[in-house]
């Protein structure tokens, strides 16, 4: 049995990937005591710490989880993401990577996976953090992953650093093969939430003209999408016979559909966002307000993904009836085409 340990866990959406791996989730931490009753809740059997990583002690957390064997870990990345734009940056908050090695030291797992946005990597303090990993013991490979080579109904390009103590981390992640899937298959059934016309009084003149160049681009009879917060050259909308554009914080999407009276406008909802990250209807998401779930949704990691990078850094060790690899640690003693990951790099 390979036990996992998940940081920042948010919901469980690196988990739930490490799960489908084949490994046992046996505990977690954040910061955000709702991600940390929604994660119990999808994690029952695990420990769960409702605290920021710099306020516990690693030794202690082994001595309640126990042996770990693979470390999870999304360090947090709002000062990282280009979304934040021209705003400044807090060191703080960039600085919970190092937190990653620290609890590595602690536990000594045998793997470590490491996800963040890509923009990681321009960090000044990024080749110390990868520095620091190997002082730690650990050969590293670093993969940009995007979500949607992976069988998920979105695109989401992320950094995964795989780190491994005893062989070199796989070099290839196998994508899943065939086209990448579409939007429209995220969708609730037609009907099941209420519908407003898309030119009722008060419309924001900036909606109207995404669904304007959305109409000029597939005509009348076309449901699509329009994309809220982000300037990306696409007209502010997308059509739903590609992936969905990245999820994130924000209630940033609404469905434009033709009807009898004209095109209507309704946001996307929770459910809908978490099948746009990979979920399955498995997920148990019924606490805290719609602005609530969409944060933890933006924040989670999509676990086809995670599962992904997990199976081929564990290899045949996370078969079903492969021996356990567990250790004990001085803590616990003392208490969609293509086969390789995109823009691939060999950092160690």
């Amino acid at each position: 049995m390979i036990r996992a340990f998940d940081m920042f866990c948010g919901l469980g959406g690196s988990s739930r990937g490490a799960a489908a791996a084949g490994a046992t989730v046996v505990g977690g931490i954040d910061a955000w005591p709702l991600a940390t009753e929604v994660f119990s809740r999808n994690f029952p059997s695990a420990t769960v710490f409702a605290s920021k990583t710099q306020d516990q002690d690693p030794v202690h957390v082994v001595a309640e989880v126990g042996a770990v064997d693979l470390l999870l870990a999304s360090p947090e990345c709002t000062s990282h993401s280009c979304a934040r734009g021209s705003r400044p940056r807090c060191e703080d908050s960039r600085n919970t990577a190092f937190e990653v090695v620290r609890y590595a030291r602690a536990m000594e797992p045998r793997w470590v996976v490491v996800e963040n946005v890509v923009n990681m990597r321009r960090w000044p303090r990024y080749e110390e953090f990868l520095a620091d990993l190997r002082r730690a013991g650990y050969r590293v490979v670093e993969h940009v992953l995007d979500a949607a080579d992976f069988g998920v109904r979105q695109r989401r390009r992320r950094l995964f650093l795989l780190c491994d103590r005893d062989a070199d981390p796989p070099r290839r992640i196998s994508k899943r093969p065939g086209r990448k899937p579409s939007a429209r298959g995220i969708l609730g059934a037609p009907g099941s939430w209420r519908c407003l016309p898309l030119k009722k009084p008060g419309r924001a003149k900036a909606t109207l003209a995404r669904a304007e160049r959305a109409v000029k681009a597939l005509g009348t009879d076309e449901s699509f999408l329009i994309v809220y917060y982000g300037n990306d050259g696409a007209g502010g909308w997308q059509p739903l016979t590609v992936p969905l554009r990245t999820v994130t914080t924000l209630d940033r999407f609404g469905l434009c559909e033709p009807g009898p009276e004209g095109l209507t406008l309704r946001m996307l909802q929770p459910a809908e966002l978490a099948r746009a990250m990979g979920f399955g209807e498995e997920l148990i998401l019924d606490l805290g307000s719609r602005r609530d779930r969409i944060k933890l949704l933006g924040n989670c990691v999509c676990p086809p993904v995670m599962e992904a990078a997990v199976a081929a850094l564990i290899g045949e060790a996370g078969a079903v009836g492969a021996p356990a690899v567990s250790r004990v640690t001085p803590a616990l003693a003392e208490a969609e085409n293509g086969d390789s990951a995109v823009d691939e790099l060999l950092v160690a």
